[in-house]
């Protein structure tokens, strides 16, 4: 971990599916796949650092915003 995530917040699958309008399961296949880093805590759960998912978020709201403009 670098300097710059320390003290950065994780978010939960659930509070990433909530951004995305999507279902945790769908987090998870992301992050499976390699679309969106994660962490695992001890425990075994993932987490998803919220610069990186905020990043993510906005990449692909621009994308969507510039492929569904007027013609």
């Amino acid at each position: 971990m670098t300097a710059a995530h320390v003290g950065e917040r994780l978010l939960t699958p659930g509070e990433v599916a909530a951004l995305f309008r999507v279902d945790p399961k769908t987090v998870t296949r992301w992050a499976t796949a390699g679309r969106i880093g994660s962490i695992r805590t001890p425990g075994g759960h993932r987490r998803f650092r919220e610069s990186e998912v905020k990043s993510l978020l906005a990449e692909l709201t621009t994308e969507a915003t510039k492929a569904g403009g007027p013609a």
